[in-house]
């Protein structure tokens, strides 16, 4: 007979990370850029008292447990203190991507039936055009002080954030529940249809956050600061609000100034060690460094997941600036990251160029994750790096069917990502592809991303995407889009030429052309569904 545990039996949730933090870190500091520009300075304890004031302010609007408090917000001190104060007394989080259509916003405000909506002030003209489609909204609240309201005239249920907590005293008791209830919600982007929604419980927000502060994964300690870049409008942007409390590193929300400089500018005078975000971001930031001749002073590490991440910019900044490259892999389906990449000690005596092809992979399973990939009849394929199919996830923050949905998403147990990967004898995974962007050309595949990478070698490249379009012969046949790098003036012909040198003879795309900008969605990623309607006639 098995033997029972005798250990307590205590929730995970998420009012224990922000009290942990406010009892064991009090005095560290975070640092917040306002919506409109200055930045503010407080501490974890008072992060978590205003926490506190904001969980009585919802209640006297006389919500409870189970509402849905929505957000359409940056990254921030107010949007952090809603994280803990909304899910800590038991209402569910949802935070709304702001750059989804507006269709689409309404559409998930209604489907989540949120009855408070948190926005910043950037928003404020969005708000106004959606809020008459959103009845079940009882109140807006503008994440804003007095003196920095927007004009919103005849708008019902208005609110400014700091007058509504005032009242309200510091002292709550966080409410103990099943550490299974729903916590936070987060809709998917880019899909075809309505977007579905990903409801995250305590347990698997507080798990994935511990995970993230392990030495293999982000490695968040208590002597980092950290600039979490990826948006908290985006799968809890990446469990970072949540982690770094939980060993007390100081934490910088950089606020709505994503740009090159403004990042550079906030890394250098906060002394950031620990960044995280999606390639475009890393693409624009080495941009102004490298056009500006500078360094980093305090950068160590940074994380990167949402799309692949080019070899060429993970060697450039390990070898010119210094600044090791994790590449991660997550969806809004598994609450933040699945997978992380590193260099382990039997790697670090291999050349350079070979431990950068590591980190282009996405890397090794966390603990708690199990992956597979499997053929198109659901036979798992040998772990050998060359055996591709589709990726199965499964594991402690891992969605098991979406929100409203009575149908499982689940096959045999396991989680259908839709990607293309292959993983290697020793763990390694690797997204060869989109199953819906992989190019079938002749019946053999051609991998996009493989080919939008070998691009972004070419000195000359700034962004590149790679699609399939139709083809009378082939059936599809590659498309590369390419943004050029200021005062280049690579051709065609020399593109072609690049890629003849590293590529099959059949992978080398039919066509290049040339374009002032490429469609970059809500979450980062190119837009390819937008490039196929584009161009996707362009050799028939």
């Amino acid at each position: 007979m098995l033997q029972p545990g005798l250990m307590m039996d205590r929730p995970l949730l998420v009012s224990g990370i922000i009290e942990h933090a406010a009892g064991q870190f009090g005095d560290v500091e975070i640092v917040s850029r306002e919506t409109h520009g200055p930045l503010f300075r407080y501490t974890y304890a008072q992060c978590a008292a205003r926490s506190r004031k904001l969980a009585n302010a919802l209640q006297a609007l006389g919500l409870g447990p189970g509402s849905a408090i929505g957000s359409i917000a940056w990254n921030n001190h107010r949007h952090m203190e809603a994280y803990y104060a909304v899910s800590g007394s038991g209402m569910v989080m949802h935070t709304c991507n702001p750059r989804l259509a507006p269709d689409q916003l309404i559409y998930i405000i209604n489907h989540a039936e949120d009855e408070v909506m948190l926005f910043d002030a950037t928003f404020a003209p969005l708000v106004k055009g959606i809020a008459t489609h959103c009845p079940k909204v009882k109140a807006w609240v503008c994440l804003s002080d007095a003196a920095n309201m927007p004009a919103l005239e005849g708008l019902t249920g208005l609110h400014c954030y700091e007058d509504l907590i005032a009242p309200h005293p510091e002292h709550y008791d966080w409410p103990d529940f099943d550490e299974r209830t729903g916590a936070a919600l987060c809709y998917t982007s880019g899909t075809t249809g309505h977007p579905k929604g990903a409801m995250y419980s305590h347990r698997a927000i507080v798990l994935n956050a511990m995970s993230g502060c392990m030495p293999g994964v982000i490695g968040i300690s208590a002597l980092d600061t950290v600039l979490p870049v990826v948006p908290m409008f985006h799968i809890n942007a990446w469990c970072i609000p949540y982690a770094t409390p939980i060993v007390g590193a100081r934490l910088v929300l950089p606020g709505p100034r994503l740009d090159g400089p403004s990042l550079y500018e906030l890394m250098e005078t906060e002394r950031v060690t620990i960044s995280a975000g999606v390639p475009t971001i890393w693409m624009a930031l080495m941009q102004h460094v490298e056009q500006h001749k500078l360094k980093f002073s305090s950068m160590r590490r940074t994380a990167v997941g949402g799309s692949a991440m080019p070899q060429a910019l993970i060697a450039k900044f390990r070898d010119d600036y210094a600044v090791e490259v994790r590449h991660g892999w997550g969806m809004t389906e598994t609450t933040a990251a699945a997978t992380m990449g590193f260099i382990t000690p039997k790697d670090q005596n291999l050349p350079r160029d070979q431990q950068h092809a590591l980190l282009a992979k996405q890397g090794m399973s966390l603990f708690g994750i199990d992956l597979k990939v499997v053929d198109d009849n659901g036979a798992t394929l040998p772990r050998d790096g060359v055996s591709q199919g589709e990726l199965m996830v499964r594991g402690q923050w891992v969605m098991s069917r979406y929100y409203k949905s009575e149908q499982s998403a689940l096959i045999d147990g396991w989680f259908p990502t839709g990607d293309i990967a292959t993983i290697d004898a020793s763990g390694r995974m690797q997204i060869r592809d989109r199953s819906k962007d992989v190019i079938k050309s002749g019946g053999e595949w051609i991998s996009s991303i493989d080919l939008e990478n070998t691009a972004l070698q070419h000195p000359g490249v700034a962004m590149a995407a790679v699609i399939g379009v139709r083809h009378p012969k082939w059936e599809e046949r590659p498309l590369l889009l390419i943004v050029r790098k200021p005062d280049t003036s690579v051709s065609r012909e020399d593109l072609l030429a690049f890629l003849a040198e590293r590529v099959a003879k059949w992978w080398v795309p039919d066509e290049v052309l040339f374009v002032d900008t490429l469609p970059v969605g809500g979450t980062g990623k190119v837009q390819k569904n937008e490039l196929r309607k584009l161009y996707g006639g362009v050799f028939s």
